[in-house]
């Protein structure tokens, strides 16, 4: 079966917003005042977005910051559910675990009544 390819948030950056307004990455980042070396990494899919970049990405494209931070929050998950999945999907629902004794409980007090 083929999986859909996760999408990293500066690969949108990229492919989205600096290409088609022909903006460079160094550009980019004078204008909203980071390292440009940030945006490289962000734009290669070697570091996330975080709240200060949304801020600044946000005002630089007239997003929200939440499109940037929902990006990256979407592409986060994705990862960790690829690569922890089978291991997540070990964990017991806790309400599930705390609700026997209850039951327990609540059968022994309607026996004594």
């Amino acid at each position: 079966m083929d999986t859909i390819k996760n999408i990293h948030p500066g690969e949108v950056l990229r492919e989205e917003f600096l290409e088609p307004m022909g903006i460079s990455q160094y550009r980019l980042a004078k204008q909203i005042g980071v390292p440009a070396m940030r945006i490289s990494e962000i734009c290669s899919g070697k570091r996330g977005v975080t709240a200060d970049t949304a801020l600044r990405l946000s005002r630089a494209f007239g997003t929200t910051p939440g499109f940037w931070l929902t990006l990256q929050t979407d592409y986060d998950t994705e990862e960790v559910l690829r690569t922890h999945g089978e291991e997540l999907t070990r964990i017991q629902p806790l309400a599930a675990w705390l609700a026997r004794p209850r039951r327990a409980l609540l059968s022994i007090s309607k026996n004594t009544t």
